[in-house]
């Protein structure tokens, strides 16, 4: 069985770290097979990269991962093997930069309303030299505070504390991320949209670690099926035993690909390495020719 990891972000997402060359270096180093760098809404990452695994011992998949919205609530569709030097891939991502730049300020604002944790706007601007302040950079400042270090908010996500594994992101979820106290609302394009984007583009769409981002309410798969998604990554970082017995039997009585991804970003997510998960997939993965 070859070894795959088709869910991974460098520097061109916003809260990536390493660069693709690195990414694909590490890859090799770790023994995969095939890979894909998924960036948040760019493409930037894909000639680069097909260009240096180009005579390496690891085959490249062109990916980017999109948010899109379904009903209200925020999914990520993953796109792989499509034509990704088009307008439309481009024009997506200066949309939620521009959005993302919007609503960086926004987010200050609101988690010092929240939590009156001391936090310097200027000290987050200095980290973010491309204009987007994520919730994971502002957890990186506000842990770095040491007007911060007996807070009890933040005690959680220091060395030893119950979210202390990931900090950052446990601090995004917790915090930024959808119907949570400092959420900025950001204007995704549809579910549908994002799957018409990448199939007109020659490319299978694939639903992002469900698990995750369906919350408790995994019923919803079948309505998400329905608009005519062609896969789900079933294997992934976040995922319990089961939670894959649950979407891979969806996939399997759907006729759908199944995928297998961690999720990658560096030190954002310093837990996850590329290609390695906390389980054995013994399955046959329905994979690209």
């Amino acid at each position: 069985m070859k070894k795959i990891d088709l869910h991974l972000h460098s520097y061109f997402s916003d809260d990536g770290e390493l660069s693709p060359e690195i990414i694909i270096n590490k890859a090799i180093e770790n023994g995969l097979d095939i890979i894909s760098i998924t960036d948040h809404n760019s493409i930037k990452a894909n000639n680069i990269a097909l260009e240096y695994a180009n005579n390496k011992n690891i085959k490249y998949i062109s990916g980017i991962e999109i948010d899109c919205q379904y009903n209200g609530l925020n999914l990520h569709l993953l796109g792989y093997d499509f034509d990704f030097n088009k307008d439309c891939f481009i024009k997506l991502e200066e949309n939620i930069i521009k959005q993302e730049k919007e609503a960086g300020l926004k987010r200050i604002k609101k988690i010092k309303e929240v939590t009156n944790l001391y936090l310097n706007d200027e000290d987050v601007l200095t980290k973010a030299p491309s204009g987007i302040i994520t919730g994971e950079l502002i957890a990186e400042v506000l842990l770095s505070d040491e007007r911060n270090k007996d807070s009890k908010i933040l005690s959680p996500y220091r060395d030893g504390g119950i979210k202390s594994d990931m900090p950052f992101v446990n601090f995004y979820w917790d915090y930024f991320s959808q119907g949570k106290p400092a959420y900025v609302h950001i204007e995704y394009i549809t579910l549908l949209e994002a799957i018409k984007m990448i199939k007109d583009n020659g490319g299978i769409s694939i639903l992002a670690h469900p698990g995750n981002n369906l919350k408790n309410n995994f019923d919803i798969i079948d309505d998400l099926i329905k608009e005519g998604i062609d896969g789900i990554e079933v294997f992934s970082s976040y995922h319990s035993k089961e939670t894959i017995e649950f979407f891979y039997n969806k996939a399997i009585k759907n006729n759908l690909f199944i995928t297998c991804g961690t999720d990658f970003h560096g030190k954002n997510k310093p837990n996850i390495e590329i290609g390695k998960f906390n389980y054995e997939i013994n399955s046959n993965l329905i994979l690209f020719n």
